[in-house]
């Protein structure tokens, strides 16, 4: 009797650490999203669409946005965790010595231009005297400088209208500008929605932004674990889109508001690869010098950041070491 009840008492006493286990290992890490809504954060779409981070005991609120900028601001405003931002916004942020942690790029594309066909403009060489609009603050507006430069033009050269996204179509329809300079897919939109009516122009080549993680300092401090969770998931979902592009496409497609037949079009525009890479340095680089060379930079910054103390490898390399690749010079 006595031996039956030592059993049945130690029996329960396993079951009990079994489940102290089970709900330790069960424990969800949650985190709150800023998200440009947009293929180019089509990484982290799938992830949370595919159940990647719920896989990885995480669970992402997301909140939406229509530019990078809009996500980083948000981060640093405190308004949500981890941000899905281009470079524009980043270089900013380091240059006002705010802390920011960029932890990951995810995806690079190049930004494009559509023109209205009244404008007259066939190319990039007609740009000189036209109304153009862009997005201040984003890869729009460097992607704009870097255009006019290509073609030995200025900005006193067109007459530049600064324009969230969502307003470009309706302003290249009335007619108040010639041209607008964006990302995917604002640029197929506008020619869908156009038809005839809208020209695009060949500048491939120009201008390719990154879509990156970045976080606070402060943040990545107290939440490394969850962060290095975060960047597993968004491998886990890299993977699986390059091996399921058709169900990645209807996936994204479906979340952006874009049919599926009009996104399969530009999908290859979109390079999806979880990295910190010298091509991510040499982008920041360049970005930096631009905003040192333009003027267009916080008050008092005057040389270029130390993007040793922005980018923070740490948390990818623990993940998976062969995907940090760059050096700083």
């Amino acid at each position: 009797m006595k031996f039956m009840l030592r059993t049945t008492m130690l029996s329960a006493f396993i079951g009990f650490l079994a489940l102290l286990s089970g709900g330790a290992q069960a424990e969800v890490l949650k985190a709150r999203m800023a998200q440009n809504l947009s293929p180019i954060s089509g990484v982290a779409i799938v992830a949370q669409e595919k159940g990647f981070f719920a896989k990885h005991g995480l669970e992402i609120t997301v909140s939406n946005f229509t530019s990078g900028k809009q996500c980083l601001d948000t981060v640093i405003g405190g308004g949500a965790d981890i941000a899905t931002t281009a470079e524009a916004p980043t270089t900013a942020a380091a240059m006002a010595g705010l802390p920011i942690a960029f932890l990951a790029r995810m995806e690079y594309s190049d930004d494009k231009t559509v023109a209205s066909a009244k404008s007259g403009i066939k190319t990039r060489n007609d740009l000189k005297g036209k109304k153009i609009a862009y997005t201040a603050g984003t890869g729009s507006e460097v992607y704009t400088a870097t255009l006019l430069k290509s073609v030995g033009l200025t900005k006193d050269d067109v007459s530049l209208v600064n324009l969230q996204p969502q307003a470009m179509l309706p302003a290249l329809v009335s007619g108040s500008i010639d041209a607008f300079n964006s990302w995917e897919p604002h640029i197929s939109n506008a020619k869908k929605a156009m038809g005839a009516d809208a020209v695009g122009i060949d500048t491939k080549g120009v201008y390719a932004e990154t879509f990156n993680i970045v976080v606070t300092k402060d943040y990545l401090a107290k939440n490394e674990a969850l962060m290095e969770k975060f960047l597993a998931a968004l491998i886990d979902a890299e993977k699986w889109m390059k091996a399921n592009p058709e169900e990645a496409i209807a996936i994204v497609a479906k979340a952006t508001g874009i049919k599926p037949e009009d996104l399969a079009a530009i999908w290859a525009d979109y390079n999806y690869h979880v990295t910190l890479d010298d091509k991510q340095i040499e982008v920041l680089k360049a970005h930096a010098a631009w905003r040192l060379e333009s003027g267009n930079h916080p008050p008092g910054a005057t040389t270029m950041p130390d993007l040793s103390k922005v980018i923070e490898p740490g948390p990818l390399k623990k993940v998976d070491s062969s995907r940090v690749t760059y050096t700083l010079k």
